[in-house]
């Protein structure tokens, strides 16, 4: 078994190799853009399996045609508070990121809106999408879903539901936001691909095979399902999820979804984010009471606050550079060459 071989990478060096490669597969310099700064935000967070392993999940498809890296998203805004985005066969990250701000200044002024985007890939990090709302004084609760990798916990020896993952972002004064971004699976789908890759074993509890059997071969997973966290209580988050994600944005559910890994069929997957104005509610001090509360956890309970760890690595990473796996960036070099 090859071992994990890491080479040391500055921010720019990393970002010019993701646009030009992300260009040459097929994007548009608008989803370009998207693409590489999502990609590379996981990366600095430490999130390799969202990062730049997902961005080679990426030109895969565009490559194979299950993404459309041309696609102009079709805005709508039914009323004042709610933006619908149809991506067209694309990214989800494209109609997000030209949407942002105008999404801002509603919630900010209305005190709620509601972001939904159908017909779409996968989106990767979706911590990305609830953090930068986060950082703009905002609330915001996203969910999403993917094609079926997922057991659920009514018996079922089949996918049903995707990883189905839910993020929740709240800011605090003098420190980063609170960020809670979890799968509803024990682990997630990429995790599992990696480690078929390097022909590791998995964890028990993580992943049934075909025949319904708990396995730690990942391979034999990739062709069974992942088993939901905490049984029917998982589950029942990644059903809600999925009605949120799928039902309300009209998108395929992860059920009837084509795989966002093989093929040439786009996944036609949702993205939801609701983002709340606290100051409308809890006044001007929501921010000051939040860091004081977190602080209070931390300090006279030692309880974790989610997000820290991810803003520690991001901050050394933009002084440091990133830390890459060999054979992830040779893969993106070489989808970034004309041969």
């Amino acid at each position: 078994m090859p071992s994990l071989e890491l080479i040391q990478l500055d921010i720019e060096t990393v970002r010019t190799q993701l646009m030009r490669t992300s260009r040459i597969c097929g994007a548009s310099a608008a989803v370009a853009s998207a693409i590489s700064e999502a990609s590379l935000d996981a990366e600095m967070e430490g999130s390799s399996v969202t990062g730049l392993s997902h961005f080679v999940l990426y030109c895969e498809a565009m490559l194979a045609g299950r993404v459309d890296g041309q696609a102009i998203p079709i805005v709508s805004k039914p009323t004042p508070v709610l933006f619908s985005i149809d991506a067209k066969q694309g990214f989800l990250h494209t109609g997000f990121d030209s949407e942002l701000d105008d999404f801002c200044v509603s919630v900010t002024q209305f005190g709620v809106g509601i972001f939904s985007a159908c017909n779409g890939f996968t989106c990767g990090n979706l911590g990305y999408f609830s953090r930068r709302i986060a950082d703009r004084g905002l609330v915001a609760l996203a969910a999403t879903n993917a094609g079926p990798a997922m057991l659920a916990a009514s018996g079922s020896t089949k996918p049903v539901f995707a990883t189905n993952p839910i993020t929740f972002a709240a800011p605090r004064d003098n420190g980063v936001p609170l960020l809670i971004d979890q799968a509803s699976s024990q682990t997630t789908w990429v995790t599992i691909l990696q480690a078929a890759e390097k022909n590791d074993s998995i964890p028990v509890g993580q992943a049934i095979d075909a025949d319904g059997r708990p396995t730690t071969d990942p391979s034999k997973a990739l062709m069974g399902a992942l088993i939901a966290a905490g049984g029917h209580r998982g589950a029942n988050i990644a059903l809600m999820v999925e009605m949120l994600a799928a039902g309300l944005t009209g998108s395929n559910w992860s059920l009837d979804a084509p795989s966002f890994s093989e093929g040439d069929q786009n996944p036609g997957v949702g993205l939801l984010v609701i983002a709340i104005n606290p100051q409308l509610l809890g006044g001007d001090g929501y921010s000051k009471r939040l860091a004081e509360y977190l602080d209070r956890l931390e300090t006279e309970h030692g309880v974790y606050v989610p997000g820290t760890s991810r803003a520690e690595k991001y901050a050394r990473s933009i002084k440091e550079g990133i830390k890459v796996d060999r054979r992830v960036w040779q893969a993106i070099i070489r989808f970034g060459t004309n041969d």
